[in-house]
């Protein structure tokens, strides 16, 4: 017992020098938010106490962020991810159920075009898909920050793996009753599916949370930049500001990170159910 408790005490210091490697930066971020400019870099080398709690502290970092346009950016971002959350689920779902359950012809082609699909990165696909949007009048406007993000291969994979777990007596009993297709999904297998459209929706409002490559090319405009470009514009070829730029990113940080926190049982338990096949 006394060498378990042992093992146990070594694998919970292992733990928490790795999770702390990890929070480190972000702690250091979030504290240099709130020095002058001139401490941010001060302390760097060598490390000392000073380097992870400040010795002067200020506001103006803070003061400068909220009174520029930055606020209208954050309020760009959760709409976009929450307006792309609620689409995509709806999308998604209908798409994982029908590839899970539904027997159709070319279904394996489908899924494997769909698995195929978020292994390309985006990056090489968004000068084409900008075209496409500006084509349809779609630049500078929420619905094109938006349409992206709906059909995301990467949760559709996720909530097929979750439907195929689920025993297909469900489906039978509910055949059996008179039920269609739709009434299946949305009496019985929607049901079971929340810990699965949680996660579902956590990995959707992240992918758009942190997209600065689309909205900088699709949504230039002022009144619809999102967070992520909003921080960008802080530097220039001739300055950079970093103590806002670190503001910043502690509130963009900040927010998923309280969300991830508070679904993470969710996230966990779809996740570990995914794996599960009849």
């Amino acid at each position: 017992m006394r060498n378990m408790s042992a093992r146990g005490a070594l694998q919970l210091a292992v733990i928490a020098a790795f999770g702390l490697l990890f929070v480190l930066p972000l702690w250091w971020v979030s504290i240099s938010a709130f020095r002058p400019e001139d401490d941010i870099f001060r302390y760097l080398n060598p490390l000392s106490l000073w380097t992870f709690f400040p010795n002067r502290v200020t506001f103006e970092h803070i003061v400068t962020l909220w009174t520029s346009p930055f606020a209208r950016a954050i309020f760009n971002s959760l709409f976009v991810a929450i307006a792309t959350v609620a689409g995509g689920l709806v999308v998604c779902t209908l798409a994982a159920f029908a590839l899970a359950v539904i027997e159709f012809p070319g279904r394996s082609l489908v899924f494997t075009i769909m698995i195929v699909s978020f292994l390309i990165p985006f990056d090489a696909i968004a000068v084409p898909l900008y075209n496409v949007m500006r084509g349809f009048g779609l630049q500078n406007s929420y619905l094109g920050l938006i349409l992206p993000g709906i059909g995301n291969g990467l949760t559709v994979f996720l909530l097929r793996q979750f439907f195929l777990g689920l025993p297909s007596d469900l489906r039978e009993a509910g055949m059996i009753d008179g039920m269609g297709y739709f009434q299946i999904f949305w009496r019985i297998y929607l049901p079971l599916s929340v810990p699965a459209l949680i996660s579902a929706g956590l990995i959707m409002f992240i992918f758009q949370w942190q997209a600065y490559l689309w909205p900088l090319l699709i949504a230039p405009a002022t009144e619809y930049k999102v967070a992520a470009v909003a921080i960008a514009q802080f530097s220039s070829a001739y300055d950079v500001n970093f103590g806002v730029i670190f503001a910043g990113a502690m509130f963009v940080s900040l927010i998923p990170m309280v969300i991830l926190v508070a679904f993470q049982q969710y996230f966990t338990t779809s996740v570990a159910a995914t794996g599960g096949k009849e």
